[in-house]
C-alpha cells in the first residue's frame, strides 16, 4: 500500500477544474506537499460547489474537469512523483434537480419496478406506494401543476411521467391532479418533510436522498467508476464521507479496501472523547477532527475557564448545564426535522411489544439524546447502546418499561430495527450539537468545533504528549488537519478566539460596551458574533451579515431556519451593521483585535507547526499555508490566490525573510519548511518523545522530538499562552537540553549541544524546527 507523507485538500468546482489543480501541482510539490486531496469529483448537481450532490457516480463532472482532468490532474502528480487522495460519497446521491439523476428518475418514472428500487432506501409501505416528495408550498398547491413536454411540472421542479398515465402529445387531455395522483410519487408540502417523508436522507437534507450499498449490485455499480481510477493508475487512496450513515461500515469498507486493491482509506470518522476506531474498520484512520481538537486546547489557557464560565452564566442568565443542553438540543431535532426518521424506526418496533407508535418514538428519541457518541457498532458498541438506556431512564422514569422493552430490539444488529437506529444516531448527534448546540454553547468559540467536546476547556502540555504517543503506536497513517470544509471557524480564527481566555476580563469589558453600542437581545449569541467577528476582522459586511443569519438560525434560540423571527434578525443585522457603520463599535473591535492580534498569530504559527510535525498524515487545507481566517460554510469556500501563495514562496526561497512573524509569509514560511522535511527526511520522523523544559517560564513551551531515544529526529518547540508569556517577563531563564547540534529549518540558525535557552532559540519567531546538522 502506497501511503501519504502529507496531503493538500483542493476544493474541485466550476470555477477551479481538475485542470486547474494539474497546474498547481508544481507550487503544491514545490511547497513540499506529498500527495494532493481532492473533493468529491463524481457529476453533482449543476452549480454545486461543494460535489457532496452527486447526481451520476458513473462519471466525472464535465463542470469539474471530466474524465481528462482527472487524467491531467493525476498525470502531473504522478510527475511530480505525488500522489492522489479523492474524497467519494457513499451514503447518498443529490435528488434536487430529478432530471440530473438517473437512479432517482428512473426511481420516480417507474416506481418499484425500476431497477433502481432497490438502490433507494424507500418505506413503500408508509407512502401507500409511492416515494413522498416535500416539494410543495403546502398541500393545495397541487392546483398548480401543470403537465408540459411529457413531463409533470411545478413551477421550475420537473418530474417523469409514468407510462399510460397521461394521454401523451395532448397537455390538455388530462387534469394534472389527476395524472399527479396516478404516479409512483406524491408530491407534499414542505412542511410535512419533518413528521412524513418515507426515504431516507442525508441528515435532514431533502435533496440528498440515501442509497444503499450495502447491496452488492448497487455498490458495484456506485462504484464502478471509482474502482476505473485504481485500475488505471490514476488514484492511489480514498476519503469516504459519511459512513456512520451507512447500514453496515464494517462490510463497506472491506469490500471497497478489495475494490480499491488495498489502497489507503480515510473515513470522515468523528470519535468523541476516549472513542477508539472499532477494531474491523479496514482503513488507517480519520479525517482529523480529533487531531484538531488536541492542537486547539494545549493552546488554550486553562486558567481563563472560570472567568469565561461566568461572563457566559451572566449573560444567559444562569450556569450553562452542557449535558442538559444537549439533551435539549437533540430532542429538538428528534421531535423536528428528524421525527420523520423516528417514526420510521418507531414502524419497525414489532406490535408484540406493546408500545403505541409515538410511544416508541419518544423512548427510542430519548435513547438517541442520551448517546454520548455518533453511533454504536454493534455488537462492539453494546455496552454505549446500554449506557444510553440507562442515561434515558434516569431522565426520564416514566421510560423505564418502554426502553426495557426496546433494547434487545436494538441490541439485535442483523434486524431492521437494530441497524438503522445505528444510521439514525449520527443523524441526530451532527443536527443536535453540532447543528444547534455549537452555536448555543458559546463561552469560547475555539472550542465548538466539528469534532470536539466543548466541555473539555484546555489539555495540559502532559496529557497532550499522552495523546500523541498513543496516536503514533495506534493511528501514525491517520489524518491531521486544522481546517477543513466543514470547520466552523478555520485555524487562524480559531487561534485568535483562543487569546480571549488569557485575556477574559478584558474581554468581558470590551463585549460589554458591544453590546451596550449595538444592543443584541440574546446574550449567549452576542458572545458568539463578536467573538466570529473578532476573529476575522477585517472583513467585509456580506461575509459576516451570512454568518450571523446562519448562526442565529442554527442556535434556534431567538430566530429559525423554519419560521424567521424578522424583528429579532433585523436587531442582529443592525448589530453587524454597526461594526461597519458606527464609528464607536469600529473602534471596538479594531482596539481589541489590536490586542488579540500578536497573540494568536503566535497560536497559529504554533498550532500550525505541531500539526505538520505530530504523529499522523498531515493535511493543509487549500490556501492556509498564508493567514485564513473564516467561518463556517459557504464563507471557508472561498476563492483563493495561488498566484500570490507561489511569488511568497519563490521569495522565501530567494532568502527573503519574513519582516516579522505577523507577516503572512511567515505561516508560509512554517508550512513549507516542515511538509518539506516530513517529505525529504522521513527517518526524522520515526517516534515521539517529549520534551521538557525547565526554568521560569517552562510551562509555555510545548516541545517534542520525532524520534527516537537512539536516534533524536525533528525537534518541535511553539509558545503556548503567548499574553501569559509576555506578563511574565519572557523567556528568562527557560532552557531545553539538547543532545547534539541542531539546525532551525526556520532560521538556519544552529543551536547546542547542551544547555540552550529557550528565549535564543525562539528570538526571531514563536516557534522552532530544530534538526540534527549531523
Amino acid at each position: 500500500m502506497r501511503t501519504p507523507v502529507s496531503t493538500y485538500r483542493l476544493q474541485i468546482r466550476p470555477g477551479f477544474t481538475l485542470q486547474d489543480a494539474a497546474q498547481a501541482v508544481p507550487y503544491l510539490k514545490s511547497l513540499g506537499v506529498d500527495w494532493i486531496y481532492l473533493s468529491p469529483i463524481l457529476t453533482a448537481e449543476r452549480g454545486s460547489d461543494h460535489g457532496y450532490d452527486v447526481t451520476d457516480p458513473s462519471a466525472i463532472d464535465p463542470d469539474r474537469g471530466g474524465a481528462d482532468g482527472l487524467l491531467a490532474a493525476s498525470a502531473a502528480a504522478r510527475e511530480a512523483g505525488m500522489g492522489v487522495l479523492v474524497d467519494i460519497v457513499p451514503n447518498h446521491v443529490g435528488v434536487a434537480t430529478p432530471a440530473q439523476n438517473p437512479w432517482w428518475w428512473s426511481l420516480l418514472k417507474e416506481g418499484q419496478q425500476s431497477r433502481y428500487a432497490q438502490a433507494f432506501d424507500v418505506d413503500w409501505d408508509f407512502g401507500g406506494g409511492r416515494v413522498r416528495i416535500p416539494v410543495l408550498g403546502d398541500d393545495s398547491d397541487v392546483d398548480a401543476l401543470e403537465i408540459k413536454d411529457g413531463e409533470l411540472r411545478y413551477y421550475d421542479h420537473r418530474f417523469p411521467l409514468a407510462e399510460g398515465t397521461y394521454t401523451a402529445g395532448d397537455s390538455t387531455a388530462d387534469d394534472p391532479r389527476e395524472v399527479h395522483d396516478r404516479q409512483h410519487y406524491e408530491l407534499i408540502g414542505w412542511r410535512r418533510a419533518d413528521t412524513d417523508l418515507n426515504y431516507r436522507r442525508f441528515f435532514a437534507v431533502n435533496s440528498l436522498a440515501g442509497i444503499r450499498v450495502e447491496i452488492p449490485e448497487v455498490f458495484d455499480e456506485a462504484h464502478a467508476e471509482v474502482v476505473r481510477w485504481f485500475r488505471e493508475g490514476l488514484v492511489d487512496g480514498l476519503r469516504i464521507d459519511h459512513p456512520d450513515g451507512l447500514a453496515d461500515p464494517e462490510g463497506y469498507l472491506h469490500r471497497l479496501r478489495e475494490a480499491a486493491g488495498g489502497s489507503y482509506l480515510l473515513i470522515e470518522k468523528i470519535l468523541e472523547p476516549g472513542e477508539a476506531l472499532p477494531a474491523g474498520f479496514a482503513c488507517e484512520g480519520t479525517t482529523g477532527y480529533d487531531a484538531l481538537a488536541d492542537v486547539d486546547r494545549v493552546f488554550v489557557d486553562a486558567a481563563g475557564q472560570g472567568p469565561l464560565d461566568a461572563l457566559d452564566a451572566e449573560l444567559r442568565g444562569g450556569a450553562a448545564d452542557y449535558e442538559d443542553m444537549i439533551r435539549g438540543t437533540k430532542r429538538r431535532i428528534t421531535d423536528g426535522i428528524l421525527h420523520s426518521e423516528m417514526l420510521r424506526l418507531a414502524r419497525l418496533v414489532p406490535a408484540s411489544a406493546g408500545l403505541g407508535q409515538e410511544a416508541a418514538a419518544d423512548a427510542l428519541s430519548e435513547i438517541i439524546a442520551a448517546f454520548p457518541v455518533y453511533r454504536s457498532y454493534l455488537p462492539e458498541g453494546a455496552d454505549v447502546l446500554k449506557e444510553a438506556c440507562e442515561l434515558a431512564v434516569r431522565r426520564r422514569p416514566e421510560l423505564e418499561g418502554a426502553v426495557g422493552v426496546l433494547l434487545p430490539l436494538l441490541l439485535d444488529a442483523q434486524a431492521e430495527l437494530g441497524m438503522r437506529f445505528q444510521q439514525t444516531s449520527g443523524m441526530v448527534m451532527a443536527k443536535g450539537v453540532e447543528d444547534t448546540a455549537f452555536f448555543r454553547y458559546t463561552r469560547l468559540g475555539t472550542l465548538t468545533e466539528v469534532g470536539a467536546d466543548p466541555t473539555e476547556f484546555a489539555v495540559a502540555p502532559e496529557e497532550f504528549h499522552t495523546r500523541m504517543a498513543r496516536r503514533q503506536a495506534e493511528l501514525p497513517l491517520s489524518m491531521t488537519t486544522l481546517s477543513t470544509h466543514d470547520t466552523k471557524r478555520s485555524e487562524d480564527t480559531r487561534a485568535r478566539i483562543s487569546v480571549l481566555a488569557e485575556l477574559a476580563p478584558e474581554w468581558q469589558a470590551s463585549l460589554h460596551r458591544l453590546q451596550t453600542l449595538a444592543p443584541l437581545p440574546d446574550g449567549p449569541l452576542a458572545n458568539l458574533l463578536w467573538q466570529a467577528v473578532a476573529g476575522v476582522w477585517p472583513a467585509d459586511r456580506d461575509r459576516l451579515q451570512s454568518y450571523a443569519q446562519k448562526a442565529a438560525r442554527e442556535a434556534g434560540n431567538s430566530t429559525n431556519w423554519i419560521d424567521p423571527d424578522e424583528a429579532f434578525e433585523a436587531k442582529l443585522a443592525a448589530a453587524v451593521d454597526a461594526a461597519f457603520d458606527t464609528p464607536e463599535v469600529t473602534d471596538e473591535l479594531e482596539s481589541l483585535v489590536a490586542l488579540l492580534e500578536p497573540y494568536g498569530a503566535a497560536n497559529s504559527l504554533g498550532a500550525k507547526l505541531v500539526q505538520l510535525t505530530m504523529p499522523g498524515v498531515p493535511d493543509v487545507y487549500q490556501g492556509t499555508e498564508f493567514w485564513d481566517r473564516s467561518l463556517t460554510d459557504p464563507d471557508n469556500r472561498r476563492p483563493f490566490d495561488f498566484g500570490a501563495r507561489r511569488r511568497a514562496l519563490a521569495a522565501l526561497d530567494a532568502g527573503e525573510r519574513p519582516a516579522s512573524f505577523l507577516d503572512e509569509a511567515a505561516k508560509l514560511l512554517v508550512t513549507s519548511r516542515a511538509l518539506r522535511l516530513r517529505r525529504d527526511r522521513p527517518e526524522l520522523f520515526t517516534g515521539y518523545t517529549p520534551v521538557t523544559a525547565t526554568g521560569a517560564a517552562a510551562a509555555h513551551l510545548l516541545a517534542f522530538d520525532r524520534g527516537t531515544p537512539a536516534a533524536p529526529g525533528a525537534l518541535t518547540l511553539a509558545t503556548r499562552l503567548p499574553r501569559g508569556l509576555e506578563q511574565r517577563g519572557g523567556w528568562q531563564d527557560t532552557t531545553v537540553e539538547l543532545a547534539a547540534a541542531m539546525a532551525d529549518e526556520l532560521t538556519g540558525a544552529t543551536h547546542g549541544p547542551g544547555t540552550v535557552a529557550v528565549g535564543e532559540i525562539l528570538r526571531d519567531y514563536p516557534v522552532a524546527l530544530l534538526v540534527p546538522t549531523a
